[in-house]
């Protein structure tokens, strides 16, 4: 089975290398939205396993993107990418249950890291088990 993994940025250069390091799993598949809108439009066709959002958009700041995505399905994991301090972060998205706070250019080992939360995640689903805790 493939899973779809939407990735939201006006950068997508800059994200090549962690998309990249996503798709080395078979079942993965990424797509790209360049804005808030295309990625609400997109998540409203094509339910994904998950929504990894940059920082700023060009339409919306990528917490926004996310509060936006909650009455659609509040059940979407989503991962945001940011320049701010984990505290910060904390601080600022508490509440919306963002699986993972992802540094401005994210790293082989945060793909392979975020991958295996969203597919424990999808697991437990799944199996009508008890997802973890998020934030």
């Amino acid at each position: 089975m493939t899973h779809r993994i939407l990735v939201a940025t006006s950068d997508p250069q800059r994200l090549a290398a962690f998309a990249d390091s996503l798709k080395a799993s078979p079942e993965i598949q990424v797509a790209w939205a360049d804005s808030g809108a295309a990625a609400l439009a997109d998540v409203m066709k094509h339910p994904p396993l998950g929504v990894i959002v940059d920082e700023n958009l060009p339409d919306m700041p990528g917490l926004e993107l996310v509060r936006r995505l909650l009455p659609i399905n509040a059940m979407i994991n989503t991962a945001v990418i940011s320049s701010l301090s984990d505290a910060a972060f904390h601080e600022t998205s508490e509440g919306l249950g963002i699986l993972a706070r992802l540094s401005p250019v994210p790293t082989e080992s945060q793909a392979r890291g975020l991958l295996a939360q969203l597919k424990r995640l999808h697991v437990a689903a799944a199996s009508g088990g008890t997802p973890p805790a998020r934030a």
